[in-house]
């Protein structure tokens, strides 16, 4: 494995890594709010359900990462 492979394996576990992470799973409630917003708007029941199921995964995924971020010892104020 060459060493820039090997900097790309560990970049998720690094904290740079977790912080693109929770931005980029953020950047997809954006999206659930679009569905949402259309679902609504053509009363369909079955892409609210969806965006809802979408959702959850969202706010699962972000408390994931959070986690993450706190094992990794950030000094961050706002995390405490």
């Amino acid at each position: 494995m060459s060493a820039m492979a090997k900097k790309a394996k560990n970049f998720k576990k690094s904290k740079t890594g977790v912080y693109v992470s929770l931005g980029s799973t953020a950047f997809g409630a954006i999206s659930v709010a679009k569905q949402v917003k259309l679902a609504r708007a053509d009363g369909d029941t079955l892409r609210l359900i969806d965006a809802a199921v979408s959702a959850a995964a969202i706010v699962t995924g972000l408390a994931i990462l959070y986690r993450e971020l706190k094992r990794l010892g950030d000094d961050d104020v706002l995390l405490g």
